[in-house]
């Protein structure tokens, strides 16, 4: 599936409004005329957009080969630096997403030196909260902060189980920073790294928050 076409799709956006911010952030528009969200996955870079989303929507990826068919958790998908889980002779036939219940939302954002560059630093966020105000799940993926796309742990169980503040968002921010494992390059020194994924973690969990009101 070509990236312009999941960025123009309302039947995505229904579900996963996270789509409409990712896509449009990918390259430019010709590279998104013909670049696909499956290649973008199997290719394995950190550096890519879609696998933190994929983290924060707890996706399954199908791949088919000739032993047949098998479904690769994202969380284990992910093995290094190009690396994935994807074995000789296969391809990623298919990308399954859980329907998320009512009161769910998304968002994603990255940072960049210019449009069209790989992210300093993204942020990829779905959270649902029920009718008292509680978090009662969360998904957190980081963009080019770690030799792999990284999960956000200890930030998804900062807001699990607990109403959406500016206090848990706050812990929330501060462990991602923590947690992940940049490296200091021209896009910026490790300090300036973590410093941007506490911002954008904060950022999206309202961004997202916000969606769902």
């Amino acid at each position: 599936t070509r990236e312009a076409d999941i960025e123009h799709s309302d039947l995505l956006k229904k579900h996963f409004p996270i789509f409409a911010d990712v896509t449009k952030q990918i390259a430019d528009p010709q590279v998104r005329n013909r670049g696909t969200i499956g290649g973008n996955l199997a290719h394995g870079d950190a550096a890519n957009d879609h696998p933190a989303v994929m983290l924060a929507l707890n996706a399954t990826i199908v791949a088919t080969g000739p032993n047949g068919i098998r479904s690769i958790p994202i969380d284990g998908f992910f093995h290094g630096f190009y690396q994935t889980e994807l074995q000789q002779g296969e391809i990623l036939t298919e990308i399954q997403i859980p329907i998320p219940p009512k009161g769910t939302s998304s968002a994603y954002h990255k940072l960049e030196r210019k449009v069209g560059d790989y992210a300093t630093a993204g942020c990829a966020v779905q959270i649902t909260i029920d009718e008292k105000g509680v978090c009662t799940s969360a998904g957190i993926g980081l963009t080019n902060v770690n030799a792999t796309p990284l999960r956000a742990t200890r930030s998804q169980q900062a807001l699990t189980g607990k109403p959406i503040t500016d206090a848990t968002i706050a812990e929330a921010a501060k462990a991602a920073s923590e947690d992940c494992s940049p490296s200091s390059d021209l896009r910026g020194s490790e300090e300036y790294k973590r410093h941007c994924v506490g911002v954008l973690v904060k950022r999206m969990v309202h961004s997202a928050q916000g969606r769902i009101k």
